[in-house]
This record gives C-alpha cells, sequence and structure tokens, in this order.
C-alpha cells in the first residue's frame, strides 16, 4: 500500500483473522498519521516493545488495522512482557 492509498484498505497478504475475513494491513506512513509522529518514532516504538508488532511483508512492515485500534482502545499498554529485554 502507498502513501496515495486511504487508510485501512485491505492489502492481500493471504493473513486471516477469522474464516472468511481478511486482515487490513497499513503502512508505517499510516501508523504514523494514527499516532501524530514521524514514522522513525513508530520505528523505535515498535523496537521498544511499545506498540503491536508488526508483519513483514518481504522488505516492508504493515501493522494489522484491528490490532492497533484495539492496542489504542486498552489505553496503549506497552506489548512487550514484564521483563524482557
Amino acid at each position: 500500500m502507498n502513501t496515495s492509498e486511504k487508510i485501512g484498505q485491505p492489502v492481500d497478504a493471504g493473513q486471516e483473522t477469522a474464516p472468511g475475513i481478511t486482515a487490513v494491513f497499513i503502512s508505517i506512513n499510516d501508523v504514523a498519521k494514527m499516532l501524530n509522529c514521524s514514522t522513525r518514532h513508530v520505528r523505535r516504538l515498535a523496537d521498544w516493545g511499545r506498540i503491536p508488532k508488526p508483519v513483514k511483508l518481504g522488505a516492508i512492515l504493515r501493522w494489522v488495522k484491528a490490532d492497533l485500534e484495539r492496542w489504542a482502545t486498552d489505553g496503549c499498554p506497552s506489548s512487550r512482557k514484564a521483563g524482557a529485554k
């Protein structure tokens, strides 16, 4: 998905969230817009385990939109387990 596409459009990656329901993936640019931060900061948050883990599709990273929405609804808890490095 490139930046000219709308946020939340499905990307055919074969991942299913439930039978017959295809996951919607969003780009790092879309995540940055959702969080009102830079793409570099999104990468840092992912590296630190502060946001849900991205899915690697080839050489690019994508996030499952439903995971990010659930994370935001839950108050943006750290995705990293306590004591993990």
